[in-house]
């Protein structure tokens, strides 16, 4: 059974430290920094984003845990009244098509509602299309779209 759990101390030192990589690999792999200014630049969003690390005001992080094992974490931002955002959702990778992130993204929408949001956007790297097509199939839309070409 798929449960969140909200993130102690401990498991936010773990998450900030690997999540600051993974995200400047993204940005990396996606274009838009450039490898030898990417951890400083992972590091400075992230700071800003959780200043009180998983304390900060408004925002919410979560270990999902599948029968009491670590499977993978999600973060849920309260952006305005009626506004949420989804961070970061992360799947351990041996986790990975076992409808974790399913059931992750469908608990943490009961949770938005209990904050009384009405919407939750979230972001997706064009290269992802795994995640794409999981938010596809649970109904999120997409509402823009960034293009780049190499010239």
């Amino acid at each position: 059974m798929v449960t969140l759990v909200e993130m102690n101390a401990v498991e936010y030192q773990e998450y900030f430290s690997t999540s600051i990589k993974k995200y400047a690999k993204e940005k990396v792999l996606s274009g838009n920094w450039k490898q030898e200014e990417s951890i400083q630049k992972s590091e400075e969003e992230y700071t800003k984003l959780l200043p009180n690390g998983e304390k900060t005001e408004n925002n919410f992080l979560y270990t999902i845990k599948n029968d009491d094992k670590s499977v993978g974490v999600i973060w849920l931002a309260k952006k305005t009244e009626e506004t949420g955002y989804i961070y970061d959702i992360f799947i351990l990778e041996e986790y990975q098509g076992n409808g974790f992130g399913k059931e992750a993204l469908k608990q943490i929408e009961n949770i938005g509602r209990n904050l009384g949001l009405k919407k939750i956007g979230l972001h997706v790297f064009g290269h992802n299309t795994v995640a794409r097509g999981l938010y596809d199939k649970i109904g999120y839309v997409t509402t823009n779209v960034l293009m780049e070409k190499e010239i």
